[in-house]
């Protein structure tokens, strides 16, 4: 599921997808998606959880000093990190 606010960033987005979708498949590499609530519920437990203690929970996770800056790399981390968890699951 994808959410977006702005149509210029939804192509941008939508293009990059294709492309990524295009090299996973090529390569026999699934792809997985997680909604928001999926991964706030990963990190920290409660699929309610505001931003700060999702980028609370990935400083913790990776032993981090600081919370990554930008945001979107702390929101890319905490896709990475919940990939991780549900891997280990199965």
């Amino acid at each position: 599921k994808l959410f977006f606010y702005r149509m210029s960033s939804t192509i941008t987005v939508a293009q990059a997808r294709g492309v990524l979708m295009l090299v996973l498949a090529q390569h026999d590499v699934p792809m997985v998606e997680f909604t928001p609530a999926q991964i706030k519920q990963a990190l920290t437990g409660y699929g309610n959880a505001d931003k700060y203690e999702v980028q609370q929970a990935v400083a913790r996770e990776l032993n981090l000093e600081y919370i990554p800056k930008p945001d979107d790399a702390a929101d890319a981390l905490a896709v990475a990190l919940t990939a991780l968890f549900y891997q280990e699951q199965t």
